[in-house]
C-alpha cells in the first residue's frame, strides 16, 4: 500500500466550536465582533437616547416584536451583526433608560461602568460559586468581600455571609434561620430532619406595616402562613411605632402565641423610612426574638459620612439584608445576606458527595454552597469589588450624599408650591407627593392620569403608590445625573398636565 494512502487525515472541527469562547483564533474573532456590535447597539439605541422611554404601548411593542422576530428558534442561524442590530432597534430602543435624569420611579439604579466591565468577565468566565472546584479564586474574593462587609456593618469575628440575588432571598434566609433556631432551642426540634412541629402554628413574626412584602411571602414559603405575620403600626415618619410593638407583643403573650422574629426596615420602599433600630434591638433581646434588619435600601448609608448615623444600631441585628443593585449602583442582581454568628448557617448546611463532601472541610477547601439556599450562583462579588476599587470610599460616600441632599431640595420645592402636597419628609432619597386638584374627589384619577401621560410622552418615569387611600406620585432619587433643575422641569410638567386634565373634566 502506498505511503500516501496510509496518511491519517486531521478531522475537521465542528462548526459550532466557534460559538464558544476559547483559545482558537476563529472563536476569539467571533467573540470580539459579537461584543463590538453589542456595545455599538447599546450606545446607539440605548445610552444615546434623550428620553427615559419611547412611549410605545404594550400592544404596539408586542406587534413590533412579532414582526421582527417571527420565530424564537429559527431553522437556520441568523447573521450575528444583523441580529444584534435588530435587537437594538426593537428591544433596546423601547427599554426603560435607567440612566436618564427623568427616570425616577423605582429602586432601580443606573449601573456603574466598572460593574459593567466586571459583568463581561463574570459572564465570560462563568464561575459557579457553589463549590471551590467551580470557582477557585472567585470563592476567595467573594469571602474577602463578605468579611469586609461584616466588618463595615460592625459585626465581630464570628460573623459571616454570602452573596444573594437580592432582598427577597436575603429576607427569606434570615427568617428561615430564625425559625429553625427557635424550633431547636425552644422545642429541641430539628426541622431539617422532621419538618414542622404542631407548635409551629403558634409562631409569629413582627414587622411594621411599611415592611417589604417579602416578609409575608417568606412566612408562607416557610410553612407558617400569612397569619404568622403581625403588622405593627407606624409613626408620623412611617417608622415602626415602638409603643404599638409593645402592645402587640403583650397581646401575643396573652394569647399564648410565640413571637420568634422581629424584622426592622432600614429604608422602606415607599418612604425610605428607617425604623428605630436600637430600640427594636432592645425589644428583640428582651423577648428572645431573632432580630433581622432589612437594609436592602438603606444599607448603603454605611458608606456615607453625613448620614451613617441614621442606621445606628444596625450591628445589633442577628442577620442583615443589603442590596447592591440599589444605592451601590450595581447591575441587577446583586445582594448579600450577613449573619452575626456563622454557626447559625448550620441550619441550612447540607453535603453532597459530588459537590461539597464533608472531607473538604477537614482539608480546608471552601465550598460556599453550605451558606446559601442557591446552588449555582454568579460571581457577583466581582462587580462590587471592581466598583469599589475604581471609585474609592470618599467618592462613593459623596454619591450617596448627593442623592439625599437632592431629595431635601426637592421636598422644599414641593412644599413651596400650593399645587402639590408633600406626603413625607425624606429620610433618604424617596419622596412621595401628589398634585392637588381643585376638587378633592378627583384627586386619585388626576394623579393616576398624570403618571400615565408622562410615561406615554416618554418625558418622565415616576412611580405611584397609595397613602391612606389616596393615589400619590413618587420620586426615587437614585440617579446621580438628576439635578434640581430636572426635578423642577418635571414638576412644571406635572402641574401643566394636571391643569389640562381638570379642564378636560370640566366642572
Amino acid at each position: 500500500m502506498a505511503l500516501e494512502s496510509m496518511a491519517i487525515s486531521t478531522p475537521q472541527k465542528p462548526a459550532f466550536t466557534r460559538l464558544f469562547l476559547h483559545g482558537g483564533e476563529e472563536s476569539q474573532a467571533y467573540y470580539r465582533h459579537a461584543m463590538k456590535w453589542s456595545q455599538e447597539a447599546l450606545l446607539r439605541e440605548f445610552s444615546n437616547r434623550h428620553r427615559p422611554f419611547s412611549g410605545v404601548s404594550p400592544q404596539d411593542l408586542s406587534e413590533l416584536l412579532d414582526s421582527a422576530f417571527r420565530e424564537v428558534l429559527p431553522e437556520e442561524a441568523s447573521d450575528m451583526q444583523t441580529l444584534v442590530r435588530a435587537i437594538g432597534e426593537v428591544v433596546l430602543q423601547h427599554s426603560i433608560v435607567v440612566s436618564d435624569p427623568s427616570c425616577l420611579a423605582h429602586l432601580h439604579c443606573p449601573p456603574m461602568t466598572a460593574a459593567l466591565a466586571a459583568e463581561v468577565m463574570i459572564s465570560g468566565s462563568n464561575q459557579s460559586m457553589d463549590s471551590w472546584d467551580q470557582s477557585a479564586s472567585a470563592t476567595l474574593l467573594e469571602q474577602k468581600m463578605v468579611d469586609w462587609l461584616c466588618e463595615r456593618f460592625g459585626y465581630g469575628q464570628r460573623a459571616d455571609g454570602v452573596f444573594t440575588s437580592g432582598g427577597t432571598q436575603s429576607n427569606f434566609m434570615g427568617l428561615l434561620l430564625a425559625r429553625d433556631r427557635y424550633l431547636q432551642h425552644r422545642f429541641n426540634w430539628q426541622s431539617q430532619r422532621d419538618g414542622l412541629p404542631p407548635e409551629a402554628r403558634k409562631l409569629r413574626i413582627l414587622c411594621s406595616k411599611q415592611a417589604h412584602f417579602t416578609v409575608r411571602q417568606s412566612a408562607f414559603l416557610l410553612g407558617l402562613g400569612d397569619q404568622a405575620v403581625i403588622s405593627v403600626e407606624t409613626d408620623e415618619r412611617h417608622r415602626m411605632c415602638v409603643k404599638d410593638l409593645d402592645a402587640r407583643l403583650q397581646e401575643l403573650r396573652d394569647q399564648g402565641l410565640q413571637p420568634f422574629a422581629l424584622v426592622a426596615t432600614a429604608g422602606t420602599t415607599d418612604f425610605g423610612s428607617i425604623d428605630p433600630l436600637e430600640e427594636l434591638a432592645e425589644r428583640a433581646m428582651k423577648h428572645q426574638m431573632w432580630y433581622h434588619v432589612d437594609a436592602a435600601y438603606g444599607g448603603a448609608l454605611v458608606l456615607s459620612q453625613q448620614h451613617r448615623g441614621k442606621i445606628r444600631g444596625i450591628h445589633l441585628a442577628d442577620s442583615l439584608t443589603v442590596d447592591f443593585h440599589k444605592l451601590f449602583y450595581q447591575p441587577i442582581s446583586c445582594g448579600a445576606f450577613l449573619l452575626k454568628n456563622r454557626n447559625d448557617f448550620e441550619y441550612i448546611k447540607l453535603h453532597a458527595d459530588y459537590l461539597n463532601p464533608e472531607d473538604d472541610e477537614e482539608t480546608g477547601i471552601p465550598n460556599l454552597v453550605t451558606k446559601s439556599v442557591q446552588t449555582t450562583r454568579r460571581f457577583d462579588a466581582l462587580k462590587l469589588f471592581m466598583s469599589f476599587q475604581a471609585t474609592g470610599r470618599k467618592l462613593f460616600g459623596e454619591m450617596i450624599d448627593y442623592t439625599i441632599d437632592l431629595a431635601a431640595q426637592t421636598a422644599q420645592r414641593i412644599k413651596e408650591d400650593p399645587a402639590f402636597e408633600l406626603v413625607n419628609e425624606p429620610e433618604m432619597n424617596a419622596l412621595v407627593f401628589r398634585y392637588v386638584p381643585q376638587r378633592e374627589e378627583r384627586s386619585n384619577r388626576v394623579n393616576e392620569l398624570i403618571r400615565s401621560i408622562l410615561l406615554q410622552e416618554g418625558r418622565a418615569v415616576l412611580a405611584r403608590t397609595r397613602v391612606n387611600g389616596r393615589v400619590c406620585l413618587k420620586f426615587t432619587l437614585l440617579n446621580l445625573r438628576t439635578s434640581i433643575q430636572d426635578i423642577q422641569d418635571i414638576l412644571s410638567r406635572v402641574k401643566k398636565i394636571g391643569e389640562q386634565i381638570e379642564t378636560g373634566m370640566g366642572e
